[in-house]
């Protein structure tokens, strides 16, 4: 059957043959990786959008972007168009972006609404936690009310959301299970971890790739010696180890991190009562399916993979500390020669996920070969995307 036919398995959906997920989802010694029009292809980027990241819980951004009440800022994530809100309780929602009236957006840019969030067609008016407070002339001039127009039933649409280590979560179609189940697994890995933590810097890459390419690569160590010399010089592919779950979570950790030392000897406070394991220890893990972590004993990072198409996504990276920047200034040099290694490690590997987004158009490509021993990680997260996709298929009608 040419590519461009569907197969009619399933009733009342249509598959494209480039798109069978059978050698993804085969143990690691024999699958092969996702195909090619996982990586290039708008319809099944689309299908993606509803059956990986809207059904399961994806980081959109982060809490510190919304810090005093009445803070608002828009996100649009995969199209869909968000609004984060925090509260005069100082907690924080995420709604859809649309006034219930007429789907008007709501809020065009990062503002604060000053306790009212105001449609600008008809000025619906919303409190900050999404409650409809009043609808001007709804029921004729200088009539307010009206019998159809129920205010309680009438609030913003809002988003499941959690925010964990200061990231935004939503799973927007509401299906995922609770987010501390979802990621029970990285929650009890970086237990250690779970200490208050203070926004030091960050800094954005726009990639000419696929959003999977992007965290694939960043699961796995195997390409140290090649494409990150410099990081390899001290932290030898061989000190380097698997990190693996059986859910939403996999990556990699290294046993000889050494922390960052300024030009008089001066160094970052660690985090407070770590175990003697980060003494050496750091970790690089993936919360699927778009949120990477980077755990050591004096900071901590993470990078959202944010996709823009079929090809190409922006990665977001924000680094945290264990303590306040404010209160030491004398550590600013530090934290910009910290920032500066990391934007250097993580530019190296963007020529990597470019190339291998420009690969994925070989129509020969199948997916490629997995290292039972070097890939797992990578091999996790294609067989995690495929299992959402699949079932998408199965029970999205």
């Amino acid at each position: 059957m040419p590519d461009d036919q569907f197969p009619e398995d399933m009733p009342g959906q249509m598959i494209p043959q480039s798109s069978d997920l059978s050698g993804v989802l085969q143990p690691v010694e024999t699958a092969r990786g996702l195909p090619n029009a996982h990586y290039t292809d708008p319809d099944i980027y689309d299908e993606e959008r509803k059956s990986v990241m809207f059904a399961n819980w994806a980081g959109i951004g982060f809490a510190f972007d919304t810090p005093n009440a009445g803070d608002a800022m828009p996100v649009e994530f995969m199209g869909m168009p968000l609004l984060v809100v925090r509260d005069g309780d100082g907690g924080l929602g995420v709604f859809q972006n649309t006034c219930r009236h007429r789907g008007m957006i709501l809020v065009e840019q990062k503002t604060n609404v000053r306790g009212t969030i105001r449609c600008p067609y008809h000025s619906w008016c919303y409190g900050l936690k999404g409650e409809l407070r009043s609808t001007p002339h709804v029921g004729g001039p200088g009539q307010n009310l009206h019998e159809n127009i129920k205010r309680n039933e009438l609030g913003l649409t809002e988003i499941r959301s959690y925010v964990w280590r200061d990231i935004i979560y939503v799973n927007i179609d509401g299906t995922a299970a609770p987010f501390p189940d979802y990621a029970a697994g990285a929650m009890a890995r970086m237990k250690d971890h779970d200490k208050p933590l203070y926004h030091g810097d960050g800094f954005s890459f726009e990639v000419k790739c696929n959003w999977k390419l992007a965290v694939e690569n960043y699961c796995e160590s195997y390409h140290l010696p090649w494409i990150h010399p410099g990081l390899n010089s001290y932290s030898r592919l061989e000190d380097h180890y698997h990190v693996k779950n059986d859910g939403a979570f996999a990556g990699q950790g290294t046993k000889v991190f050494q922390g960052m030392q300024g030009d008089n000897g001066e160094v970052f406070p660690d985090f407070n009562g770590l175990p003697e394991f980060w003494d050496k220890g750091a970790e690089y893990p993936v919360v699927f399916p778009n949120v990477m972590l980077g755990f050591q004993r004096d900071h901590f990072f993470t990078v959202l993979v944010l996709p823009q198409g079929p090809e190409k996504s922006i990665e977001r990276v924000e680094i945290f500390y264990g303590f306040d920047p404010a209160e030491r200034p004398d550590l600013d040099d530090l934290r910009a020669k910290n920032t500066a290694q990391w934007k250097s490690v993580l530019k190296e590997d963007l020529f990597v996920v470019e190339g291998m987004q420009r690969g994925r158009h070989a129509v020969h490509f199948d997916g490629g070969k997995f290292s039972p021993v070097m890939d797992n990680p990578t091999y996790d997260f294609h067989h995690w995307v495929a299992k959402q996709v699949e079932k998408g298929r199965t029970f999205g009608g």
